[in-house]
């Protein structure tokens, strides 16, 4: 339909492109302690157990404020609230810089996991304000592929900037938390000011595409509310929310135990502090095309549930081979075969919630989700890190976060979730 067609390439012109880049900003500020930590930990006095404790603090923080910050943000509106997430998450990652020991790292990191609560959640509940059921495992694995991008250009940023080391006497991790803070800043600013809340105040829209995609989206949240409405406090206790935790715990727990130590698992191959950001790019690179084609896949076959095993399933069977083949080239191969299935699940993944959810209990339970799964990025590289001290080797860790992806993997049996509204039945969106 031409409206349709229209109206939603509007949107995603206008909102997509900042969001991508919003979260691209994010996941820099959090993962480029991975790199810092090839210099960081020996000026801080980090072993490996201690660093992914400490790095996994972020993860504690994060979870204690991410449902009051995505109710916060359901009232007040994603303009401001996420650009004041962009702002203090900013000037926290700067003042990483200023660390001296391991207490005020750890320290930080919970601190910068506060100010962070709420922007991933908080994103993914304002596409549902913008976008239709059919539409999200796009929009959701296009903004999402902001994550794999930001390990994959941050790679080779972060480990530049390392050569930093000694300009003006700051050591080059240093620099590196600095340099990548301002950006964060400036387009925390630039949200404020660029950003619509809700289609209703969209000006830039035609009024006939304001009004359908108004018309549709109250539409779709009446169909799903007769099916059955969840209330605020039961999002968090629905059985099949907390299948969706367990499975979204066991796949950053995987993710996380692995992105957090790649640099220091790639090192293994001998290379140079900068050939190690370019190698580290190569699972990245490929888990952004995954993300993308997966998310295209879901919504074309309009299935979720298997799109989400087979690529639970391919990121555990990626891991296992690293674990075999950790210190060889055909490591690298193992973890580009995993971030293929960790970054294919996040489209399939991001579409269920709404099936479920609307209100005021869509900001809670998609913030319960989230909130509790990344707690897994506290679990796996504390775990990994653990692990490493114990064996001398990041092996063992793999195949834990291996199996991990396989409990994500057998959740979805339960997950026989179908959205229960179609193209067909909403307000001026006739059946294909």
């Amino acid at each position: 339909m031409p409206i349709e067609q229209t109206a939603v390439r509007k949107v995603y012109w206008r909102l997509l492109p900042l969001a991508i880049l919003t979260y691209l900003l994010c996941y820099l500020d959090r993962i480029n302690v991975g790199f810092a930590a090839l210099t960081m930990n020996k000026d801080l006095g980090l072993d490996a157990a201690t660093y992914g404790m400490a790095a996994g603090a972020f993860f504690w923080g994060y979870f204690l404020f991410e449902v009051p910050s995505n109710l916060i943000l359901h009232k007040v509106g994603a303009r401001r609230w996420i650009a004041r997430i962009m702002v203090s998450w900013g000037l926290l990652s700067g003042a990483t810089a200023f660390c001296v020991g391991p207490w005020s790292f750890l320290t930080m990191r919970f601190l910068l996991g506060l100010a962070e609560a709420g922007l991933f959640p908080g994103m993914i509940l304002f596409f549902t304000y913008w976008f239709p059921d059919w539409h999200r495992a796009r929009i959701m694995a296009g903004f999402t592929v902001a994550l794999p991008l930001a390990v994959a250009a941050g790679a080779p940023l972060s480990t530049a900037l390392l050569e930093l080391n000694g300009t003006w006497g700051l050591a080059g991790w240093k620099w590196m938390f600095i340099a990548e803070a301002v950006p964060t800043i400036l387009v925390g600013v630039f949200f404020l000011c660029f950003v619509t809340d809700r289609p209703a105040e969209a000006h830039w829209l035609d009024a006939g595409e304001r009004d359908w995609l108004v018309s549709t989206l109250e539409e779709e949240r009446r169909l799903v509310e007769a099916k059955r409405k969840v209330s605020l406090w039961e999002s968090f206790w629905n059985p099949k929310v907390l299948i969706l935790t367990l499975n979204y715990f066991g796949i950053v727990t995987a993710s996380l135990g692995l992105l957090l130590f790649l640099p220091q698992m790639v090192k293994q191959l001998g290379l140079t502090n900068m050939q190690v950001g370019w190698v580290s790019m190569i699972p990245y690179v490929f888990g952004a095309l995954s993300m993308l084609l997966w998310g295209y896949v879901s919504d074309r076959m309009g299935e979720r549930r298997w799109n989400l095993f087979a690529a639970c399933m391919t990121a555990a069977a990626g891991l296992v081979i690293a674990g075999m083949t950790i210190g060889t080239p055909w490591a690298v191969v193992g973890m580009t075969v995993a971030t293929i299935g960790l970054y294919g699940s996040k489209g399939p993944f991001w579409t269920m919630p709404s099936m479920l959810l609307t209100g005021t209990a869509a900001a809670s339970g998609i913030a319960w989700i989230n909130g509790i799964g990344n707690l897994g990025g506290f679990f796996g590289p504390t775990a990994v890190g653990w692990i490493k001290d114990l064996t001398g080797s990041f092996g063992s860790g793999l195949y834990l976060l291996a199996g991990l992806a396989v409990v994500s993997a057998v959740s979805t049996i339960w997950l026989d979730m179908q959205s229960p509204v179609s193209r067909a039945q909403l307000a001026g969106a006739p059946a294909e």
